[in-house]
């Protein structure tokens, strides 16, 4: 049988009121509060299968929140963002990815104002409005006729959206982006921290009857003493299902490894181990891409790495078994060498090929059992 399976003394009156007045003021400083609703916005989970077009960026989304910013005596409330930039627009979210400010709703001392653009601390706003991008490297302060305002008590809402490069949804495995900017000004800080999170395309493979390949009961009598037996070819049908179009390769585990007779072969399998640690034979699985079909796409053909994807043999219809430390893919390209193309449902048919030991190289005094076992892996490219 065998199986395949789908892991912180004043001396003169003279300097008290110098001391008292440095004092006060540091305690109006400590007294002033920069809040934000939010400090951890989180644009949660992503994969491929979400994005149903061929967009170069994809919007991961946008979050609002409220901004605050209090003290007990008028002063000058312009707000800083400072973290790296991407463009003159946006900032980055890592490499692959970047996210924008827009600004809102503002007021001070209870009443609406105008948010004005500073290109620098202290200089006029080079543009207002009631609401605002808030570009990379300038500040945002509440104006009245051009004109930059002071007060206790000024609120505004902050939009942030983000984006990642359509490539940043092809991961092989679970990828967090996390980054962090500082809002600030002369009086105080907070840190607004942004995080997304990457999922691979799910695919499912699914094998007939379990895996299972079941030669049932053989006699040593019908077996051949001094030369191998070859077993019937028997078949298994192999789909894999996937949320979305992914290019992804089939990988062979031996789960017998080394127990698999004939020499060194990497496309040959074993079948396990006799009572006396002899050898029982080997088996291969065989694909034909004639044989497999896969979306609306035509004709397929098979294409070999034998570098875990770095680089593809030239794709061919061969039929020939699949390789232990090799990696195989489907194209409908015949001779390209670019690897497999996406694919979302394929379906074939396995043809496992299996040849037993001569007889009189077993222990034929117990039963002996043919205990094969594989894994066929699916990697995401």
């Amino acid at each position: 049988m065998t199986a395949l399976m789908l892991a912180h003394r004043l001396r003169r009156p003279i300097f008290i009121g110098v001391i008292l007045a440095a004092f006060n003021t540091a305690q109006a400083d400590d007294e002033c509060q920069l809040n934000v609703s939010e400090s951890r916005l989180d644009f949660g989970l992503m994969n491929r299968a979400a994005q149903r077009d061929s967009a170069a960026q994809r919007l991961l989304g946008e979050r609002h929140l409220r901004l605050t910013f209090n003290c007990p005596r008028p002063t000058d409330p312009s707000l800083f963002y400072r973290a790296l930039a991407a463009n003159a627009e946006r900032l980055q979210f890592t490499a692959q990815g970047s996210y924008a400010l827009q600004v809102s709703e503002g007021v001070l001392d209870g009443q609406a104002v105008s948010l004005g653009l500073l290109p620098a601390s202290g200089q006029p706003p080079v543009a207002i409005g009631t609401t605002l991008d808030w570009r990379p490297g300038h500040g945002i302060a509440p104006v009245q006729n051009g004109t930059r305002l002071t007060g206790k008590h000024f609120a505004l809402q902050l939009s942030v959206s983000a984006w990642a490069d359509a490539a940043a949804t092809r991961v092989r495995e679970a990828t967090t982006w996390e980054v962090s900017g500082s809002l600030h000004n002369r009086h105080a800080s907070r840190e607004l921290t942004l995080q997304a999170h990457f999922a691979p395309v799910a695919c499912v493979p699914q094998l007939s009857n379990g895996g299972l390949v079941d030669y049932g009961t053989l006699l040593a009598k019908d077996l051949s003493a001094s030369n191998e037996t070859p077993l019937p070819t028997r078949t298994l049908q192999l789909s894999v299902s996937c949320d979305a179009a992914t290019p992804f390769a089939l990988k062979m585990h031996d789960n017998r490894n080394g127990s698999a007779t004939g020499g060194t072969d990497e496309t040959a399998y074993g079948l396990d181990l006799d009572n006396s640690h002899n050898k029982i034979g080997r088996y291969y699985v065989n694909i034909d891409p004639a044989e497999f079909s896969a979306d609306a796409l035509g004709t397929l053909y098979r294409t070999d790495s034998t570098s875990g994807g770095a680089a593809w043999s030239s794709s061919s219809s061969r039929q020939i078994p699949i390789a232990a430390n090799s990696l195989m893919g489907f194209t409908n390209r015949t001779a390209s060498t670019l690897g497999p193309v996406p694919l979302q449902n394929l379906t074939g048919t396995l043809r496992i090929k299996a040849y037993l030991a001569p007889m009189q190289t077993l222990d034929l005094r117990s039963v002996v059992h043919i205990n094969g076992s594989g894994t066929l892996e699916i990697i995401y490219l």
